[in-house]
């Protein structure tokens, strides 16, 4: 029978469950569901359906079971930031609030009362959002909700719970929260301290590898078969990072509905300068850092999308683009972008041009993100020391041969482009170094290089 593992890699439009198996020396990827996610409004609150997520988990596992393609373990790989509070009795405090909800967006200037911002990123290193866990917590302690909760789980933490029973939590998706110590690795106890948030809510930190335990009795009988789950890098960025074939001195660009641009480091930078430029210092696998900037993605196109009642493709907005002799930039990450009613209006009133064909519109789109990408690897490169050798597009994005070569052509660096799947092959990458302790991060990249094309850019 084939030695299958099962990723479950969670984004906020979509998930997917995709097998992978060894074959002949090659990673060979399957994928066995596809289900869509999306925000919910909830008495005017942008939400999460958890529910359905975990409805839509079980479903994917039924698949398996279906197929006749029984993994021997599973993972669960999700966006980060987002949590679900339960109470003593386990039961879900509702709602689970969405990071692009608008709640937090006054709570920083309340948390600085407390700790200074430069205090806060000494300690963390992470980057000033106001969407960040630790805001987030804030507010729901302000609204008393943490009075009732003895646990608070990320949402690949919350789903691995749900299947197995057994409440663990883990370094890479906690590392997204700002509210551990870079340094230490660790929940920073003072800062909790000083926030007035309750210790239990903290519990000890797993590393990716770590087995949770297996499907609880009540979920093996609903699935039809028994598997043991155990934590990827559960934060879905780190698992693809994980996957990207990464030498010294290159740079990682993770491409989906965000795009995350930057480099693998052994150690925390907390500088002034890096705080400035607004990068963070996220868990990675094998104890690395992931030194990076978070800059808005595909999301930009899938609200385009959206907007046009998803009359056209993804790639006919490209060649829509390509088309487009419309070369302006704006910054992206401003906060016009972030959860509009109409992404075409917010760009077309950036420009003051109410009348700017659609065309137009998704040209200065692409042309921003290049810009972009552009500037961040200009800080890198001055924050860090390095001299960039090369990018690598990961992702769903990375199938965007227009964003590619403008990626290349703004930077003037060597642009290489896949794996597509890279974030479900680093969640497999991780339960094949569980189970063989001799199969390290080396050994799993170049198996990566192995099993995939990867394209190098050519600017036409």
């Amino acid at each position: 029978m084939m030695h299958a593992y099962l990723a479950i890699d969670i984004g906020a439009s979509s998930g997917r469950h995709i097998l992978g198996h060894l074959e002949d020396g090659k990673l060979k990827l399957e994928e066995i569901y596809r289900f869509e996610n999306q925000l919910q409004q909830q008495n005017g609150a942008l939400t999460w359906d958890i529910d359905h997520l975990t409805q839509e988990v079980v479903n994917g596992l039924k698949a398996c079971k279906l197929a006749g393609k029984i993994p021997v373990s599973v993972a669960i790989d999700t966006w980060g930031v987002d949590y679900v509070l339960l109470d003593e009795q386990k039961k879900e405090i509702f709602p689970v609030y969405a990071y692009r909800d608008s709640r937090t967006r006054d709570i920083p200037k309340e948390v600085v009362t407390r700790i200074s911002d430069r205090q806060l990123y000494e300690k963390t290193g992470i980057q000033k959002q106001d969407f960040n866990t630790v805001y987030q917590l804030y507010h729901d302690q302000k609204n008393g909700r943490l009075q009732k909760a003895a646990y608070m789980l990320f949402i690949p933490e919350y789903l691995s719970f749900k299947l197995t029973g057994c409440i663990k939590s883990e370094y890479t998706i906690a590392s997204t929260s700002g509210l551990l110590h870079a340094k230490t690795r660790d929940w920073d106890q003072d800062l909790l301290l000083s926030l007035g948030f309750p210790p239990h809510l903290f519990r000890p930190l797993c590393m990716p590898g770590t087995v949770i335990g297996d499907f609880s009795r009540e979920m093996q009988k609903e699935i039809g078969f028994q598997a043991k789950v155990v934590f990827c890098p559960s934060h879905d960025t780190a698992s693809a990072v994980a996957a990207c074939p990464l030498k010294e001195n290159d740079l990682f660009l993770s491409s989906g509905t965000w795009s995350l641009i930057g480099c693998e480091n052994a150690e925390p930078i907390v500088s002034t300068d890096a705080q400035n430029a607004n990068f963070t210092n996220e868990g990675g696998i094998d104890g690395r850092y992931r030194f990076l900037k978070n800059i808005m993605g595909m999301w930009l196109f899938q609200n385009i999308r959206k907007d046009l009642k998803r009359k056209y493709s993804y790639d006919e907005m490209m060649h829509m683009a390509q088309e487009s002799r419309f070369i302006k930039t704006v910054d992206v990450n401003a906060p016009d972008f972030v959860a509009p009613d109409s992404m075409i209006d917010a760009f077309r009133c950036v420009l003051k041009a109410p009348t700017l064909p659609v065309e137009d519109v998704l040209s200065f789109v692409y042309h921003s993100l290049a810009s972009l990408y552009a500037a961040s690897v200009c800080e890198i490169e001055k924050i860090t020391g390095k001299t960039i050798a090369n990018i690598h597009i990961v992702g769903g994005g990375s199938k965007d041969d227009y964003l590619n070569q403008l990626t290349a052509k703004y930077t003037g660096k060597p642009v290489y482009a896949g794996p597509v799947e890279a974030t479900a092959a680093g969640n497999i990458l991780s339960q094949l170094m569980q189970d063989d302790p001799n199969f390290d991060l080396d050994a799993a990249r170049a198996l990566i290089e192995d099993s995939f094309q990867i394209k190098e850019v050519i600017i036409e």
